[in-house]
This record gives structure tokens, sequence and C-alpha cells, in this order.
């Protein structure tokens, strides 16, 4: 396995739902741990670089190595190394858990079709349900509340965490096994048994906002959840068939990252060339550019929360330090490093940090996130819409 992997979807989070990009030949996929790590308060505009320790690759396949010469674990003896090292968002992956990452880079998961947000009064609730799975066979909607999985409850638990146990990223759970998920819609409360499916991610959808969605200055709403294979280009097609002078309203709350280069197409779409960030691998210093074309008259707003993490960051970032769009709502989760991937003994991959990325305006992401224009924390799409509406944007 050769070449340079920038990932930067959080580890842990629900195995295979941040994904990550690889320039030259390799593909694969990141997960996020439950901890959401946080800045120390200092300003991102004096700040100089992330306090952040890197996992020495050769220990980590040497451990492997050995542990497999002595009929151990390589994958055990990896994590081991990796985890004494401090590098938080460095992941050593089994055979399988890998080849769950690739097929996660089509946007194929095993799950129930739930994707999770953190509620206005800090719980955690459904933010959207995919239509035809599980969860929404069973009549959970968006906005119902998540109080149980299997038993425990998950009130306060980080929203990375219940999204993992839903889709039994921990335990390898298969299509057909059941999770038993507890929910409240207003002061009514139940309980479902939902069996996990394999599930194709609709990461775009795209409709029109106010009363009346036919009404062509109607400003347009697109959502991403993630930046799997494609979905860069079909933002990039929605605002190039949005009519002339609308408005969009970009919603990437809850957008668990992905491809790096999904993610470069989709700022495409609001540029006229230009960087979108800057990276560095050992110390090596290295660019992403948008495509030109892009439509730069139009006017933008993005939507973000605790849950906009890694590549949507670096969209965010771009648009905001180019002047080319108004955030509203939270900070963004804060996931902005770069790693590489070394196959090891025994067929495990680890995946260590090498790098950090930057915004534009040379603001680094990782541990600091990006804080919006305008901070709300309650009817964060409402409030987007009025300044899109003063911007000119339609209603």
């Amino acid at each position: 396995m050769s070449g340079p992997v920038h990932r930067v979807g959080p580890r842990g989070l629900c195995r295979g739902a941040a994904l990550t990009l690889v320039f030259a030949s390799v593909l694969a996929t990141g997960a996020a741990t439950g901890a959401l790590p946080r800045g120390d308060g200092r300003s991102p505009e004096t700040e100089t670089r992330p306090v952040a320790s890197f996992a020495d690759r050769d220990a980590v396949v040497d451990a492997a190595a050995d542990a497999v010469a002595d009929g151990k674990s390589g994958t055990e003896a990896a994590e081991e190394v990796v985890s004494r090292s401090g590098d938080r968002w460095g992941a050593v992956y089994d055979e399988r858990e890998y080849q769950e990452f690739e097929q996660a880079l089509d946007g194929s998961y095993t799950g129930v079709g739930i994707a999770a947000r953190r509620s206005a009064d800090g719980l955690v609730a459904v933010a959207r349900v995919q239509p035809g799975s599980p969860a929404d066979r069973a009549g959970i909607r968006a906005g119902d509340l998540i109080r149980t999985v299997d038993g425990h409850r998950v009130d306060r638990r980080p929203v990375s965490d219940v999204v993992a146990l839903l889709r039994g990223d921990r335990t390898g759970a298969v299509a057909g096994s059941a999770v038993v998920v507890g929910v409240q819609r207003g002061s009514a409360g139940r309980t479902e048994t939902l069996h996990r499916a394999r599930l194709t991610t609709e990461a775009v959808t795209v409709r029109r906002l106010g009363p009346d969605r036919s009404d062509p200055s109607a400003a347009v709403l697109i959502e991403v959840g993630s930046f799997t294979k494609g979905s860069g280009a079909e933002v990039r097609d929605a605002v190039r068939e949005a009519p002339a002078g609308t408005g969009v309203l970009l919603d990437l709350r809850g957008n668990s990252g992905g491809l790096v280069t999904e993610a470069v197409t989709a700022a495409s779409a609001f540029l006229d060339g230009g960087l979108v960030a800057t990276y560095d691998v050992h110390g090596e210093q290295r660019a992403l550019y948008a495509d030109g074309g892009g439509d730069t008259a139009r006017p933008v707003v993005v939507l973000i929360d605790g849950g906009t993490m890694s590549a949507a960051e670096l969209l965010t970032g771009a648009l905001q330090d180019r002047g080319r769009a108004v955030t509203v709502g939270s900070r963004t989760f804060g996931k902005g490093s770069v790693q590489m991937p070394s196959k090891l003994a025994g067929g495990s991959v680890a995946e260590l940090t090498v790098g950090h990325y930057r915004t534009p305006a040379g603001r680094s992401i990782d541990d600091r996130g990006i804080t919006p224009d305008l901070a709300v924390s309650a009817r964060a799409q409402q409030r987007a819409e009025t300044v899109l509406s003063g911007l000119g944007g339609g209603s």
C-alpha cells in the first residue's frame, strides 16, 4: 500500500460513516471517537499549530510483525502502540473493517437509516431518516428523540457514539441483526426493534424553500449528509440547475466528512478557481484548488453545527475565508488532520497522522473547528433562511 491518504473523517464514529480521501491509488475510510475534542480558547487567527502527537510508523509496523511472528494478533499489538503514542486520530483496522470502509466510499453501509444530531436542549435527535430504511418502515421521523439503544440510556452521549451503537460498528453487526431503539415524540415514548440492512446513502438532497416550492424565485436547500463518491458533482449540478439569482442554503449540519476531492468539487460550484485548503505531509506544504467556472454571484448561506466534520469543515472554511458565504449555526467539530495508511503483518491497516489542513486564510481546523459568522443554537434553519432572504436570495 503506497501513497498518502488524507483522512479527515474522525476516528470511531460509526465505522465507515466518516470517509477518507486517498491521494494516489489507495481508498480508505475513517471513523470518529465518541469524544468531541475542543480547543483551549486561543484564537484560531493567532494560533500557529495544533498540539498533537504522531505515532511512529516503524514502531507500529514492527509491533504488528513481532506479534504475528509470535502467533499473536498484529492488529491488537499495533493498536496498543498507537494508543500509547497520543495520536488521537490514528487508527488500526482489521481486514474486514477495511473492506467495509472501502464499500462505504461508494455510500454503502450497514445500519437502520437514521442520521442523528444534538437537539437544542442537548438531547440526541433524529436529523434525517432514509426513505425505505428500517427506521422509515418503523415510523421513526426527523425530530424524534433517541432515548435508549438496546436498553441503555443515550440522552447525553456523544452523537457519534449513538450512531455507532445504531449501526453496531463496535460489535461488527451485520445486515439482519437487531437493535432495540427507544424513541420519543413529544410526550409519547415507544420502543422499536429494528433489523439492520445494507443501505445506500443519499448523500445529497435538494428541494425548494418557502410555502410555494414551485415558485421559481424560491431559494434552494441543498443538504449534504456526507461526501461520498459523486456527492460533489451532485452539489455542483444542483447549483447549476437552480434559476439564476435564487439563493442557496447549503446545509452541512451533521455532515460526518468524507472524500476531500468531493468537498473540493462542491466548493468549485461556488468559486471560480482559487485556493480551497492547504495541508502538510511531514512538513511538506501542499494545496487544494477549486476548478474554474463556478457561480460567484448567487447568494449562499451555509448551515453548520458540532456534527459538521472534516471535509465539510474544509468546504465551510473555504467559502467563509473567500467571502463566498455567510455561515450560520454553531461551532464545527474540529477535525483537520492528515493520515497515511500502512499495511501491517496479518492483513490489518494502520492510518497514522502525518500533518494538518488549514483554510485559505491559514486557520487551523484541527481541535478548533469553524466558528460561524452568526452563532445560533435554536431555530438555526429559520435564522439561516432569514439571512439568505436579506442577501437577496429569495425565500
